[in-house]
């Protein structure tokens, strides 16, 4: 688990220097034509700025703020979900006010009416703070977007001031990425990949993923960025093509995150032993690195492809429809959305398969393919009676997943023994809802039935529900498998086959010993208690929440009841 202070360290130094009023701050890094960047040593970067990357340094400087009278806000990344009075509760995009900083954890800050704790590696701090301290002054709702908007055009130089804050933003937070990968590819993996006694070649793919094709991505796509970048103008800089001409890039990202939980569970089995806590600090020493843990570089990624909507958003509330770059601007923020949406949806993915894995090697007498061949998704489960021509009744329990649907039995003495009885192919056929009443075809009495047709042999299936509620959910489960199906095929959604493959084999090692069940999040590690640092605080939260990193992606579709009720329906033994 990543450390949340030093996550917040990380944040802060990317933000801190944009505070100021002044519009700017000195590049720390450069890139030339073969798309490389200029060496910067440490010294260097902090020289150029004695707040930028001086560890702890921030929450010293946005107390010196606060005590000076300033106004510090900072903007949620994350959901922040509590049942703690003691702690602040936010949706990412809310806007807190930081009231004191000087815990690198836990900041006390203020969202609407309420004081409370809250974490700092959940924030970032808003570029433009004067923008905002006008705008509180102003009611709320949608005459206070009317007053913003008028003042913004009453007064364009404050208005290019406020484009030229998100720009540079952009631009300086994008050169200190591109060096803390440079950083982690040279000076972490490049040391690796020598001590062939102690990292193995799967390890280190573990680790680190495909960060170094990040990085290579990353140094092109920052190439073009200072092409657009008008250093005189800044608020001229059109940088909106140079999103959408990469947005497919992107995508590279999704391996990476969907990486990560793995990377962090064996870096954390190394750094049990001593002789690999040590190698990774010397490495940070000898590249000069910033005092962060490696886990924490490792993160980075994540963050930054979450981070990418927040500052076009931002861009584009300061973009005037008459400016040249607002078309692009505007697509660029929807294409980013989009890809923080693709990278959350393979992630909830990847983490079904393993689900339905198991769920499979549960069923008694399975045949043909596996399921994940095709399927990575369960969509619906439930009762229903499959009436045959003949006029015979099968009760069977459906499970319907993109593409297919699974038809089990109950074993008559063990209710929860589920045995394979057959699948059937969704792409395949169509439903047809049945009116209640005398079907011609069969020559019977239908309640609460439908059929699925068959497209190519005009085979037909027809099926009945217990209630009218039951069949309009299996209707409408019909019209979601369909539709998620279309969006996976427009998004480009495939599980890699190797990943298929290990939930496979996890599940079956899984089935051969006893059941170990489901477990939500992984319980938080232990979190020091401090004193407090001030007498009207409380003590600081003794918990950690855990970090959601992808909720800058639309709203996630509703979880399956089935899940929860699964231990019911499987022959799991304790």
């Amino acid at each position: 688990m990543v450390a949340r202070g030093e996550i917040a360290r990380f944040w802060s130094l990317e933000s801190l220097h944009m505070v100021s009023s002044d519009g700017g701050t000195e590049s720390s890094a450069l890139v030339d034509d073969n798309g490389s960047e200029e060496d910067f040593s440490y010294e260097e970067l902090c020289q150029a700025n004695p707040r930028y990357l001086q560890p702890g340094g921030e929450q010293l400087a946005i107390n010196e703020l606060i005590s000076d009278g300033s106004v510090v806000y900072a903007e949620a990344l994350w959901d922040h979900v509590t049942m703690d009075d003691q702690e602040l509760g936010f949706k990412a995009g809310d806007v807190i006010q930081v009231l004191e900083a000087s815990n690198k954890d836990w900041w006390w800050g203020r969202n609407e009416d309420k004081e409370a704790w809250f974490p700092a590696s959940f924030v970032r701090l808003r570029v433009n703070q004067e923008e905002l301290l006008e705008n509180t002054s102003h009611p709320h709702g949608e005459e206070q977007e009317e007053e913003a908007s008028k003042a913004r055009h009453k007064h364009p130089e404050s208005q290019q001031q406020m484009r030229t804050n998100v720009i540079q933003e952009i631009m300086n937070t994008e050169r200190v990425y591109i060096k803390h990968l440079k950083d982690i590819c040279e000076g972490y993996i490049r040391q690796c990949r020598k001590h062939t006694g102690m990292f193995t070649v799967a390890q280190l793919a573990t680790i680190f993923g495909n960060i170094e094709d990040i990085y290579k991505f990353q140094r092109k796509f920052l190439k073009d960025l200072e092409k657009q970048y008008n250093k005189e103008e800044p608020h001229l800089s059109e940088i909106g093509s140079c999103f959408l001409q990469h947005q497919e890039g992107f995508a590279i990202y999704s391996e990476y995150c969907n990486n990560h939980p793995g990377a962090c569970v064996e870096l954390s089995n190394l750094m049990k032993q001593g002789k690999y806590r040590h190698f990774f600090e010397a490495c940070r020493l000898l590249q000069q690195m910033i005092d962060i843990a490696l886990d924490g570089f490792l993160l980075t990624p994540v963050q930054k492809i979450c981070k990418y909507p927040l500052q076009l958003a931002e861009l584009l509330k300061y973009t005037t429809q008459e400016h040249s770059d607002y078309s692009n601007i505007k697509a660029a923020y929807e294409a980013m959305k989009n890809v923080a949406c693709l990278i959350n949806e393979r992630k909830r993915k990847l983490e079904s398969i393993d689900k339905i894995a198991r769920w499979q090697v549960s069923i008694v007498g399975w045949e043909g393919l596996d399921i994940l061949d095709r399927s990575s998704e369960l969509i619906h489960s439930g009762e229903l009676t499959k009436i045959t021509r003949q006029g015979k009744s099968q009760q069977r329990i459906f499970f319907l997943f993109d593409h297919q649907l699974v038809s089990c039995k109950k074993d008559l003495l063990r209710r929860d023994m589920l045995y394979y009885k057959g699948r059937m192919d969704m792409d395949e056929v169509e439903l047809v809802d049945v009116e209640d009443g005398r079907d011609k075809d069969w020559n019977l009495s239908m309640r609460n039935a439908f059929k699925l047709v068959s497209r190519t042999t005009d085979e037909v299936h027809l099926f009945c529900a217990k209630k009218q509620e039951d069949k309009a959910r299996w209707l409408q489960a019909y019209a979601d498998e369909r539709r998620r199906v279309q969006e996976d095929q427009q998004m480009g959604m495939e599980i890699p086959e190797n990943q298929k493959k290990l939930a496979m084999l996890n599940a079956q090692k899984a089935g051969h010993g006893k059941s170990k069940g489901y477990s939500s999040c992984p319980a938080a590690p232990p979190h020091q208690s401090l004193p407090p640092l001030h007498q009207r605080h409380v003590t600081v939260p003794t918990s950690v929440p855990q970090q959601q990193v992808f909720a800058l992606a639309e709203p996630k579709r509703k979880p399956s009841l089935f899940w929860h009720t699964f231990h019911k329906l499987t022959p799991f033994r304790k």
